[in-house]
């Protein structure tokens, strides 16, 4: 069990509006050291939930109730993961756990951390947030457009993290890493979300076959889990 009463408080209660994601992502980001892992992903995530919370209130969005719900649904998973790794719950996925698991090593650049639990919640968990709205998701449609809306924005923030995180877990410069360079410059946060929509239809198709749903999700989640481990590489 990994028990931390704060960090657990944090995600006790479930979120019901984009309002009470940030509340709790601001409670995690209290809750976690800078030399927590989790706290650069939260960090770089409670961004993002900020922006999308201002557009959808300035009504930036053709239906932003679907968008909302989408959010809260998303950042559900996250906390789900989290409070089943406080329990020391097996059901953890693995894409998650890979992060969880190394989130105090010194060694790894927070700007890892961040992209890790970005994989993880993208190419996991996005494809189960948007089925769960549901509205059987459709490529060309309202809440397609709306969806692909957020991508510039997303990836200026992600851009602007990988400038603003790029050192040690305890905070000291990295040395230059040719192998860290390229893997940052290889992770699209445009084309991740285009994957997780494509695989969102899928999993709509396979909801009246739940046990192929489930091998489905194990399968998806394994991949994930593969470019989470690859992410976390110790820099040198």
């Amino acid at each position: 069990m990994n028990y931390d009463p704060i960090l657990l408080a944090a995600v006790a209660e479930p979120a019901a509006s984009i309002d009470a994601v940030i509340r709790a992502m601001e409670a995690i980001d209290t809750a976690c050291a800078d030399t927590d892992g989790l706290k650069w992903f939260n960090w770089l995530y409670l961004q993002v939930t900020r922006a999308v919370g201002t557009r959808v209130a300035a009504g930036g969005f053709q239906d932003p109730a679907w968008l909302a719900a989408l959010d809260v649904q998303f950042a559900a998973l996250y906390f789900g993961a989290l409070r089943s790794y406080l329990a020391g719950d097996a059901a953890v996925p693995e894409s998650w756990q890979v992060l969880f698991d190394r989130r105090s090593e010194a060694a790894i650049a927070r700007i890892q951390f961040a992209l890790a639990g970005i994989n993880a919640h993208i190419n996991r968990d996005l494809a189960v947030a948007i089925v769960a709205t549901g509205v059987e998701p459709a490529h060309g449609g309202t809440h397609y457009t709306d969806y692909t809306a957020l991508n510039s924005t997303l990836d200026t923030l992600v851009e602007l993290a990988k400038q603003t995180l790029k050192v040690r877990l305890p905070g000291d410069e990295l040395p230059e890493v040719s192998r860290l360079e390229d893997t940052l410059a290889a992770f699209s946060v445009t084309a991740a979300r285009e994957n997780a929509w494509n695989k969102s239809e899928l999993l709509w198709t396979l909801r009246e076959c739940p046990p192929l749903a489930a091998r489905t999700l194990t399968a998806i989640d394994g991949v994930a889990s593969v470019i989470g481990k690859a992410l976390l590489v110790p820099v040198p």
